[in-house]
């Protein structure tokens, strides 16, 4: 199987992330002397690449590389803290967003990003989503080119709680509009849907403007259906849930760094 359906990442891209990792790794991978790695840097790297990319399961990487599966399960906690690290400057910073999203009409959108529901984990419970996780919000320029992923929380907490004293919304506050979906109604800066009132049907002309506003922000949409191929981001996450954070930086980080050689 070619490595670019496996890991999501082309010959020349794995040439480049084999290099910066290489950087990050305490010891040599490949020593002169004692026993040999199972997995040589380059297919180590794969098989944690490619966990981000289809999130399927170890036992299957094993069963593709010819290894156990405690070995794969070795790799991917080893490497991926590394390949966050190896990515992270590819990631926009908060100033960088601020000054993309200056004087500019930006979007924004709140997702989840899916977990296993562990037992003592309620917090992780999002009641918009009804299945537990942890939650985002995703700003992008008006062409649908995402300037900002704001740091996971826990899944209770909305769109509002999440935008409250953020860096989210300081980047925000610096564009020149905003367009959002009902989640951030309250704002006084963000362009928002009409919520249908209690005890009445919305006007046509209040239809009208709820169509006009889901069209400008289409291109977020889009945006966040692409990240989402990374599927760690995507489908239930099945690892421990202290290690969710590296493999939401590793895949973030993968993100940006491909988009480095279109």
């Amino acid at each position: 199987m070619p490595s670019y359906r496996m890991s999501g990442l082309t010959d020349e891209q794995l040439d480049e992330l084999e290099a910066r990792a290489a950087d990050f790794i305490e010891d040599t991978w490949d020593k002169d002397f004692g026993r040999p790695k199972a997995l040589s840097l380059r297919d180590a790297l794969i098989v944690t690449c490619g966990y981000m990319r289809n999130n399927i399961t170890e036992e299957v990487w094993a069963e593709i590389f010819g290894v156990s599966q405690s070995c794969v399960s070795r790799y991917i906690k080893l490497l991926t803290p590394i390949v966050a690290d190896a990515t992270k400057d590819k990631v926009p910073t908060t100033e960088e967003a601020t000054e993309a999203a200056k004087g500019a009409i930006v979007l924004v959108d709140g997702t989840l990003w899916p977990c296993w529901s562990w037992a003592g984990a309620n917090y992780l419970w999002a009641g918009k989503y009804k299945t537990t996780g942890h939650g985002s919000l995703i700003i992008s320029n008006y062409d649908g080119d995402i300037i900002f992923v704001s740091d996971p929380v826990t899944g209770n907490r909305h769109d509002m709680g999440k935008l409250s004293g953020s860096a989210s919304e300081k980047i925000l506050k610096a564009a020149g509009g905003v367009f959002g979906d009902k989640g951030f109604t309250g704002t006084d800066y963000i362009t928002t849907p009409v919520r249908k009132p209690e005890h009445r049907e919305l006007y046509i002309r209040e239809q009208e403007y709820n169509a006009e506003v889901s069209s400008h922000r289409a291109p977020i949409e889009r945006a966040v259906a692409q990240l989402k191929t990374w599927r760690i981001l995507f489908t239930d996450y099945r690892r421990p849930l202290e290690t969710f954070r590296d493999s939401f930086r590793a895949a973030i980080g993968l993100y940006f760094y491909k988009l480095t050689f279109a």
